[in-house]
C-alpha cells in the first residue's frame, strides 16, 4: 500500500518532535537515559519519536529497515569515557540520524530541489543536538561575552547572585528576567543574548521569559524547563541543572 504523501512542514514537525525527545534524553532526563544504556546488554540505539518521547531499544530486525536506523551500540562506550564526552558522541550521531531520516522522507515523497532546500533551511534554523548538549556555538560565545562584560564593568560581587540579566552579565548573575526600567538596555540585552539557547529545549532566549544559569556547566535554561520560578531562584545560592545534579562520580 502506497504511503500518503507528506509536506515539507509535516516532515519538519516530525524532525522537531524527534529532536526534542533526544534532547530530553541527553539533558533533563539524562539519569534515566544513562541507566538504560547498560554496557552488558546487546547493541542499543537511542530513538527519538515524533511525539517527543524517547526510548533506548534494540535495532529493528527487518533488513533493510523501513526507516534509517540510529547508530548502534551507544551503550558499549558508556563506561569507557567521560560522561560528557559520551553524551556528546551520542548527540552528534543523533544529529546525523535525524538529518538522514528527514531526507529519506524527502526522497520517499519525491521532494524537488526547492522543497529539499526549504526543508534543510528550516532544520538549519534550529541548533543541533550536539550544540544544545555541549553548549557549543552560540552558547559558548554567550558565556564568553557574559564573563567579558562582567570583567569590564567590575561587577564581581558575590552578594547579588540573583539579579536581572540586563544589569550584570557576570558569573554571579545566574538568573535573569525581562525588566521594564530602561528600553535602551532591553534592546541592547536582546541583541547580546538573542542567540542564547536553552540547555533543555534548545530554543532561543526570549525577553518575556525567566531564565537561570547552572553554576556548574554554565548553561542557561528556561525556568519552566527546569521547574524553577523567579521566587525560588532568589533562595538558591548555587544552582545545579538536572544534568549536573545527576552526574555520578567516576
Amino acid at each position: 500500500m502506497e504511503a500518503r504523501s507528506r509536506s515539507v512542514e509535516e516532515i519538519f514537525e516530525d524532525f522537531k518532535g524527534r529532536r526534542t525527545a533526544i534532547i530530553k534524553a541527553l539533558t533533563t532526563e539524562v539519569e534515566d537515559f544513562y541507566s538504560q544504556c547498560d554496557p552488558e546488554k546487546e547493541n542499543l540505539c537511542l530513538y527519538g519519536l515524533p511525539n517527543e518521547q524517547w526510548e533506548v531499544n534494540l535495532p529493528v530486525e527487518e533488513v533493510p529497515p523501513e526507516l534509517p536506523e540510529p547508530v548502534l551500540g551507544i551503550n558499549f562506550a558508556r563506561d569507557g569515557m567521560q560522561e560528557k564526552d559520551w553524551l556528546s558522541l551520542v548527540a552528534v550521531h543523533s544529529d546525523t540520524w535525524l538529518l538522514a531520516l528527514s531526507f529519506y522522507f524527502g526522497a520517499r515523497f519525491a521532494f524537488d530541489q526547492t522543497d529539499r532546500k526549504r526543508l534543510f533551511n528550516m532544520i538549519n534554523e534550529l541548533p543541533t543536538i550536539f550544540e544544545v548538549v555541549t553548549g557549543g556555538g552560540a552558547v559558548k560565545k554567550q558565556v564568553k561575552d557574559k564573563s567579558s562584560a562582567s570583567n569590564n564593568s567590575g561587577s564581581k560581587s558575590k552578594s547579588g547572585s540573583k539579579v536581572a540579566f540586563s544589569e550584570t552579565q557576570g558569573r554571579q548573575s545566574r538568573a535573569f528576567q525581562p525588566k521594564d526600567e530602561d528600553e535602551g538596555l532591553e534592546e541592547q540585552d536582546d541583541e547580546e543574548h538573542g542567540d542564547t539557547l536553552c540547555g533543555a529545549c534548545g530554543e532561543n532566549y526570549g525577553t518575556d521569559e525567566f531564565w537561570i544559569c547552572c553554576d556548574i556547566c554554565e548553561k542557561w535554561f528556561h525556568g519552566k524547563c527546569v521547574k524553577i520560578t523567579p521566587a525560588r531562584a532568589e533562595h538558591i545560592k548555587q544552582y545545579k541543572c538536572p544534568s549536573c545534579s545527576n552526574k555520578r562520580a567516576r
